[in-house]
This record gives structure tokens, C-alpha cells and sequence, in this order.
């Protein structure tokens, strides 16, 4: 549904409303996620990263269960915010994407530790939920483009997708760890296979949003990996820096980046009629 179609509704249902203040409305909800551009993309891998290693350090700092106990109650409230702003809110939207990327980091990790269940199962099965979740949002929207999350219905879907993306990508990088890539392979494997959408859609061989997806379900494992190599242990073949120190340096560049988005407003979306210079 377009926004004329959402705006015309409106119209019929609420007659004596001025249809400036209804253009408004529509508009506010028309902007809930960000452009994709080159910052979306270096903030999505450092937001994978970061949730990476704060997830392994919380659980060692907390225990397992209070930490994923903290991490779902966290990812709530940011769900909470990002559902009722009436706009996109650089600091609100990227708040919710560290967050889910720290929660799901943790349901992919209790699955295999605490759980028991390899990789080789969560990862398919987690690529079912992401199908299924497709399926339905497709089933009843008729898109899965981003461009079009301007109902609370769609960024519902939309954020049911993005956890889902995120604990399929950790338990695809952890299982390309563990089968003999390790981590600075992994980088190497993940860095390759984001570039394959990007060209099959240059190519005029994939879709923009099929593209869209495929890559941002392949910038979990890379960044996790990337973070992975540098905090761990030369024994387990990283650069043992420590889950502390990358955590926080990663954080640092995700406050940095978003704080220049938030004031420059390089990533939102024109309104429509706007005049840009």
C-alpha cells in the first residue's frame, strides 16, 4: 500500500481533518528506518561485532542466564522506543540494532551452549525462521522492501526479520569458525560473499531488495568474525586483545558515527516535495 492510499483512508475517515495536518502524520510515519548508504553499512558491521563481543563478555561477567535475562529486557525497551517514535531517530533506530545484535548473539549461543544444539542445526533452522518470517510479512504486505515501513504492522515484520538475520548470522559464522575456516578465515569467506550480492544486483541478475537482504544477513558472521579475531586469544587463533577492550573501542565508533548521522542527517529520507540542495 502506498502512501496516497494510506493518506486517502484517512481522509474518508476523518472528513473535517485539514489534509495538510493529515500529509503530516503520514509523513512522520513514513521515515522509520534509514537510508542505505555507505554509513548504514560500516555502522551494521561494527553494530554485529560489538553485540558479538559484549554478549560473550556480559555472560563471563554475569552468568549466562541474568545475562541474557538483562540483554532481553534492554532489547525490549529499545523496541519499546523504536516502535513509538513517529520517525526515524538515528540514536532510536540504532540503539534497537545494537541491541538486537547483543540479544541475538545470545539465543544463538544458548541454543549451542546451553542447549546443546549444534550449529549445523540452529543455522538452518534459523534460516527457516528468517523464510517463514519473510513469508508472512510477503504474504500479507505484498513487499519486503524497507522503503516501504511506514506502518506499525510493516516495522513489525521488519524487526522480527532483523532478529532473525542476526541470530542466523551468528550461528552461520560460528559454525564456519568451528568447521576449519577459524576467524580470520571466516573474515576472508564472509568479506568474499558480501560482495556477491552487490555484484549479482550491478549485474541485473538479483533484485534490489533480494540484494538488500542477502548482504545484510552476510554482515553478521563478517563482523562477528572481525571481532571475534581480534578480541580472542593467539591460542584460538585471534589477536587477543581482550572482549572488554574491542567491545568498547567498537562501541566508541558506533557512538561516533551515529552522532555525525544524527547531526548531518546524511541517512533520512527526503520528505516528499522537499527541496534539496
Amino acid at each position: 500500500m502506498s502512501t496516497e492510499h494510506v493518506l486517502d483512508d484517512r481522509r474518508d475517515d476523518h472528513p473535517q481533518r485539514p489534509p495538510h495536518r493529515t500529509r503530516a502524520r503520514v509523513r512522520a510515519m513514513a521515515n522509520k528506518v534509514p537510508e542505505v548508504t555507505v554509513w548504514f553499512w560500516v555502522i551494521k558491521v561494527l553494530t554485529t561485532g560489538m553485540g558479538e563481543t559484549a554478549s560473550d563478555y556480559l555472560a563471563r561477567l554475569l552468568g549466562p542466564v541474568p545475562a541474557v535475562a538483562l540483554g532481553g529486557l534492554a532489547l525490549a525497551a529499545a523496541l519499546v522506543v523504536q516502535l513509538s517514535a513517529r520517525r526515524y531517530v538515528a540514536w532510536i533506530y540504532w540503539t534497537a540494532i545494537v541491541m538486537v545484535s547483543v540479544f541475538g548473539t545470545m539465543a544463538a549461543d544458548v541454543l549451542h551452549v546451553g542447549l546443546g544444539v549444534p550449529y549445523t542445526v540452529s543455522t538452518p533452522a534459523f534460516l527457516l525462521a528468517l523464510g517463514i518470517v519473510f513469508a508472512l510479512w510477503y504474504a500479507v504486505e505484498r513487499t519486503l522492501s524497507i522503503h516501504s515501513v511506514h506502518t506499525r504492522r510493516r516495522e513489525a515484520f521488519y524487526w522480527a526479520a532483523v532478529l532473525a538475520t542476526f541470530a542466523l548470522g551468528t550461528a552461520a559464522g560460528d559454525l564456519t569458525a568451528t568447521a576449519g575456516f577459524g576467524y580470520l578465515g571466516s573474515v576472508v569467506l564472509f568479506g568474499v560473499a558480501i560482495c556477491v550480492p552487490a555484484l549479482a544486483h550491478r549485474g541485473g541478475m538479483l533484485g534490489a531488495v533480494a540484494a538488500f537482504w542477502t548482504a545484510y544477513v552476510v554482515t553478521r558472521p563478517l563482523g562477528a568474525s572481525i571481532a571475534d579475531w581480534m578480541a580472542l586469544p593467539a591460542a584460538r587463533g585471534g589477536l587477543g586483545l581482550g572482549l572488554g577492550p574491542v567491545t568498547l573501542s567498537w562501541t566508541a565508533a558506533i557512538l561516533a558515527l551515529v552522532g555525525y548521522l544524527a547531526v548531518s542527517r546524511a541517512d533520512v529520507t527526503p520528505r516528499p516535495g522537499s527541496v534539496t540542495r
